[in-house]
């Protein structure tokens, strides 16, 4: 069966690398998927997905049955991508043009993560052209908002879309770049409004200078990955009265395993109360960072900038049975975490495991390194590994035991 697995991917390399040129030619900054949702929806019709629906949010789905109810198995991408980090012409090779140069596939948002929505769709198309039987269903999920509404898609998914269909995942694969590791966690970041209101402006740039040292002082300092960002500071004059002046400055820090998030602000109000001491007429107030936004349906939403850290046990039998399934397809795969080497980075996985309790994993075919980057590149070869160690992995986890087994030949 496995020979004839990554038979059938191979064949899938021309057009899954051409529907991700597709995708990437197809601008999607987050709160603005409409027309790439409409391409993807398109695709899953195309690839003969049982079901597809797009959803309250504008999240497309589409289903693949299978002989039971469950267990079935969640595999998520998003659609949305960040703006382009630099003004088109510091490109070499155009965001928007889906160039494939040197067996690398370059553009805005191939690695993150329209080479997983393509690699992930094509895995679903895989296991039914194959006649690949399945105990439970296979959803396939393409979300909005991960990027610019932390995670807002796949949390409406999980919430509404997934209990309306009567269906709860079992495990979840995210497709976000792992460079074809598996990955089973990262850490997570709180985003932190200071408002200041005082007599005198220089106070709240002082102010935060202070705010910083105390807080580097007392964070972990034992890897390279950035601890805590300023990432902007607005000033509005007269908020309460003639002689005060309002600032604000955003702070984003990196929140490790066991961290609570309340317990962080109150500490960094703590160290402003002390500080404020030294500034006469001075008041701070620390809160968690909250933005209204639209999504391109119209729907309105409310989002709180936090995402917390999570892992999936790197011994539980969802890697041990994803490793063994892609291993013994004849691929190489090794497990690790997500490094979130930008603050402000992440994954839908806090949410499936903390809030809805879904084991998850990442498989995705781009490189970390490579997301929210200038010139971003994906290599063409790994979408099509990412097909088959996809496909492998939700065939360990739910296929049936097949004896005697047949296949639709014409992919």
């Amino acid at each position: 069966m496995y020979n004839l697995l990554r038979q059938r991917a191979s064949y899938l390399k021309y057009p899954a690398i051409d529907f991700t040129r597709e995708l990437v030619r197809t601008p999607s900054q987050s709160l603005k998927e409409k027309l790439v949702a409409k391409k993807i929806a398109q695709k899953m019709y195309e690839l003969g997905y049982d079901q597809v629906i797009e959803d309250d949010y504008g999240n497309v789905v589409g289903i693949i049955f299978g002989l039971e109810s469950e267990p079935c198995i969640l595999l998520n991408s998003h659609m949305d991508t960040v703006p382009a980090v630099k003004p088109s012409s510091d490109w070499y090779l155009p965001p928007y043009e889906g160039v494939v140069w040197d067996d690398n596939l370059y553009g805005l948002g191939a690695v993150d993560c329209k080479s997983g929505i393509a690699a992930q769709l094509y895995a679903g198309h895989l296991l039914k052209k194959l006649l690949v039987p399945l105990r439970g269903h296979l959803i396939v999920a393409v979300t909005v908002a991960e990027e610019n509404g932390l995670s807002v898609g796949i949390n409406y998914l999980c919430a509404k879309t997934l209990p309306s269909l009567g269906m709860k995942p079992s495990y979840a694969i995210l497709g976000e770049p792992t460079n074809l590791c598996l990955y089973y966690g990262h850490d997570g970041w709180i985003s932190l409004d200071i408002d200041y209101n005082t007599p005198d402006i220089k106070y709240a740039r002082r102010i935060t200078q202070s705010l910083v040292k105390k807080i580097a002082l007392n964070t972990r300092s034992d890897n390279y990955l950035p601890e805590l960002e300023v990432v902007s500071t607005n000033k509005s004059i007269d908020t309460f009265d003639k002689s005060h002046q309002h600032a604000r400055v955003q702070l984003v820090k990196r929140l490790y395993a066991g961290d609570n998030a309340d317990s962080i602000i109150d500490k960094i109000q703590g160290y402003a109360l002390d500080t404020e001491k030294n500034y006469n007429g001075t008041r701070i107030d620390v809160k968690v960072h909250e933005e209204k936004q639209q999504l391109y349906n119209g729907k309105n939403i409310s989002v709180s900038y936090i995402i917390n850290a999570w892992e999936t046990d790197p011994f539980s039998s969802l890697i041990d049975r994803s490793r063994q399934a892609i291993t013994t397809a004849g691929c190489k795969v090794k497990p690790g975490k997500w490094q979130l080497t930008h603050l402000g980075m992440g994954t839908g996985g806090s949410i499936l495991t903390q809030k809805y309790h879904i084991p998850t994993i990442g498989y995705g075919p781009g490189d970390e390194k490579q997301a929210h980057e200038c010139n971003e590149c994906v290599a063409v070869d790994n979408i099509v590994a990412a097909i088959l160690g996809t496909a492998v992995i939700v065939q360990g986890l739910i296929g049936v035991p097949v004896f005697g087994w047949t296949s639709d030949i014409d992919i």
